[in-house]
């Protein structure tokens, strides 16, 4: 189960070029259940999702670059290229932030994964946050394949 909440970063961090970062790429087979290939780095995944906006299950298995390269050609929509970088909070917690590229490179998304739902309500984001898009639909990358 994925717990996760989702934040609009409206100015970035200063020091953001400190973190630790991984390049992603990521195409989507299916919206609706969501089936995602991804290149993270040299790593291969396809991802399964299901319903949900801040709790859903997600099943990761591995590709190879052969699997993926050749559903990469299958893909409907955008291909979604971004910069990851990881950013710890304390122990448990790590911010995800995302800085998309064309045709999103406006658009800078803070995602915080959870080990419950009691954690994920509680969770008071950094003053450097934005608005919490984690109800909202459109922010998933899903749906951002589809946009023009």
């Amino acid at each position: 189960m994925e717990i996760e909440r989702k934040f609009l970063i409206p100015k970035l961090p200063d020091d953001l070029e400190s973190y630790a970062f991984h390049l992603i790429e990521q195409g989507y087979l299916c919206t609706d259940p969501v089936v995602r290939i991804r290149r993270q780095d040299d790593n291969y995944i396809l991802t399964y999702k299901g319903k949900g906006l801040m709790c859903r299950e997600e099943y990761n298995l591995p590709l190879n670059q052969e699997a993926y390269e050749h559903l990469k050609e299958k893909i409907d929509g955008n291909l979604i290229s971004k910069k990851r970088y990881l950013i710890p909070i304390d122990d448990e917690l790590t911010i995800e932030l995302d800085v998309f590229h064309e045709p999103f490179e406006t658009l800078r998304l803070a995602e915080v994964e959870f080990p419950s739902e009691e954690a994920a309500n509680a969770f008071v984001p950094p003053a450097w946050f934005g608005k919490d898009v984690t109800m909202d639909g459109r922010y998933h990358n899903s749906c951002l394949s589809k946009q023009l």
